[in-house]
């Protein structure tokens, strides 16, 4: 099979299920503590589908996106960040040109409508957010294999209005890249890669308790090991979705547009 084939089937596996993540927050009238996408058996697509991303992930990412926009995250033991290097001679040179396509493309897709005809796709459009990842999986796809910064995996918007205001982009990369694979992407003495760790997935009964004052379930929960999961009746995963790094290239100073407060809040 050529590889154009393979890339073509894989778009549509990831139309597919993006098409079927949005149905099943329709049929729960926005309440994402109904979901439960590891009970659909996804396993014939779990070798194709880039589990980098949110709404892509076969076990437990609406749990997951329902957390990370419910709380401020900070950099417990379920955000894992990478080590920040000594500055090297060209990584403030690599580092600005990224940032300068970033600001490109933010630049076309300012008009959310723009990035819709472009095939980005908005994961989770009826649940209220703080800050909606607009996808583009053929995008997201090609993250796995290299880096291409004029191509983020998501634009990162605002709710303003009856529309969206852009306020960033996100470029990933699968969760096996090591630091060395991400430093080549975009220097670390510039900018943190994130990832989120450590998740422990509610038995049935008691998912609810993730949305209280001090859960023990989710990325937000006292539980960060799987011995602790296993005892108290969840099921752990060690990572949720691949890395991840947000770029908010508007902004004026380098501290802001490649802000680790702010790309860790999932806020602002």
């Amino acid at each position: 099979m050529s590889k154009a084939i393979l890339v073509f089937a894989s778009i549509a596996i990831f139309s597919s299920a993006l098409l079927w993540s949005q149905q099943s927050t329709q049929n729960q009238q926005g309440d994402m503590s109904g979901m439960d996408m590891s009970t659909h058996d996804m396993s014939s697509m779990h070798s194709a589908v880039p589990h980098d991303m949110p709404g892509m992930e076969n076990d437990g990412s609406a749990h997951a996106m329902q957390a990370m926009e419910g709380h401020h995250m900070d950099m417990g033991p379920h955000m894992k960040m990478t080590t920040v290097r000594q500055l090297q001679p060209g990584d403030q040179e690599k580092a600005d040109q990224v940032a300068q396509a970033a600001r490109k493309v933010a630049e076309k897709y300012t008009d959310y409508k723009v990035a819709l005809a472009d095939g980005f796709q908005i994961f989770m459009p009826n649940r209220p957010q703080k800050q909606y990842h607009f996808t583009n999986y053929l995008y997201a796809f090609e993250a796995r294999q290299g880096f291409n910064p004029d191509h983020p995996s998501s634009l990162l918007y605002q709710k303003s209005g009856d529309g969206y205001k852009l306020i960033g982009v996100m470029y990933t990369a699968p969760k096996y890249a090591s630091e060395d694979e991400l430093n080549s992407r975009i220097p670390l003495s510039i900018a943190q890669w994130h990832a989120h760790v450590n998740l422990c997935l509610p038995p049935v009964d008691k998912r609810q308790e993730t949305l209280g004052e001090h859960p023990q379930f989710g990325l937000h929960g006292s539980i960060a090991t799987k011995e602790a999961c296993d005892v108290a009746g969840g099921r752990f995963i060690p990572q949720i979705f691949g890395w991840m790094v947000h770029v908010y290239p508007f902004e004026q100073k380098p501290e802001d547009i490649w802000s680790v407060e702010r790309q860790a809040e999932h806020n602002d």
